[in-house]
């Protein structure tokens, strides 16, 4: 995840949700992708903090690093010089094609050959640890292809045995969140968009602005919750009876819309407020922190020299000493 200051519910429903559950399933890999962000303008002074307060909240939503490994990405820099040897083989047009590349292009002042090469980055913090399950979203399907494309571009150019395996995607329900205006999907960029972080009041606020069923125009029409923005978060923060309960109340205009934003507001607050007290807790010892994405970053290290050690004798360059 980019160190963009903080996350949303529609990331951590999306995704750091389902990391968590992972943990104890599979050997996992989290990173900080500090590399990546370099892509877009930013305040370099405020990198350090950005990539911190995002350690912060992956740990205080439940990452934990006895069971992964948590890192930041330029601690490591082998993902940097096998982002440089994937590129050799990674195939112009189809970067060229690439979804999120056209959409950033068309809204940047001018287009870095960063944002270009992207996803061989991104394949590169798959390939370099050997992964054969990576969990995305909807949006990132297409960088995850393009990576299996390069896992098949390299093995038949560098000989057999197949040295890296293509990475399947590991889906989990949702892919995508809508934001508040139900148009959209849910971006800090757009402001449409619930942060784990916020405070009680900002939480109400934003929902009580929330786009519902644009069908019921008075409080005495019958409702359609399955076409409701509202009601359709609702499933991830209450439990299924209370979901019921509100969804008929909604289609039977028992209750208006205003009451299922005051009960979906007050049951996420439930749900992020022990998150909030834990990046409190973590952000009262910036020590600790720090050194646990160092003992993360020195764990991905002894994998990521092994596989450049093999990458490297693959290559025919002279290996490190």
């Amino acid at each position: 995840m980019q160190p963009s200051g903080g996350f949303h519910i529609g990331n951590y429903l999306g995704a750091v949700r389902d990391w968590v559950a992972l943990q104890d399933q599979h050997r996992c890999f989290y990173c900080v992708v500090d590399l990546h962000a370099l892509t877009q303008p930013y305040e370099p002074a405020a990198m350090r903090a950005r990539v911190l307060d995002m350690a912060v909240e992956l740990l205080a939503c439940g990452i934990d690093p006895q069971k992964s490994t948590l890192f930041v990405q330029s601690q490591v820099p082998e993902h940097a010089e096998l982002s440089w040897i994937l590129s050799t083989v990674a195939p112009y047009g189809e970067l060229s094609r690439m979804t999120q590349f056209k959409e950033k292009g068309e809204r940047a002042e001018y287009v870095n050959c960063g944002l270009f090469t992207y996803p061989v980055l991104m394949a590169a913090d798959i390939l370099l640890y050997k992964a054969t399950r990576v969990p995305v979203g909807e949006d990132q399907i297409q960088h995850l292809e393009l990576t299996r494309e390069i896992v098949r571009r390299w093995n038949g150019r560098y000989g057999e045995p197949a040295l890296f395996a293509e990475p399947l995607p590991l889906h989990r329900s949702p892919l995508r969140i809508m934001g508040l205006d139900g148009k959209q999907k849910m971006s800090k960029s757009l402001g449409n968009y619930v942060a784990i972080s916020d405070e009680p009041d900002a939480i109400r606020k934003k929902i009580g602005s929330a786009f519902t069923d644009e069908l019921r125009l008075r409080k005495k029409d019958p409702g359609h919750p399955e076409s409701c923005y509202v009601c359709g978060l609702e499933q991830y923060f209450m439990p299924s009876d209370k979901v019921a309960e509100l969804q008929d109340g909604c289609r039977t205009a028992r209750i208006g819309c205003v009451d299922s934003k005051r009960a979906l507001a007050e049951a996420m607050i439930t749900t992020l407020q022990p998150i909030a007290e834990r990046k409190r807790e973590l952000l009262a010892k910036p020590g600790l922190v720090e050194d646990i994405l160092q003992a993360g970053a020195d764990e991905a290290r002894k994998i990521a020299k092994q596989t450049m050690a093999e990458v490297r004798e693959r290559l025919g360059l002279l290996p490190l000493r």
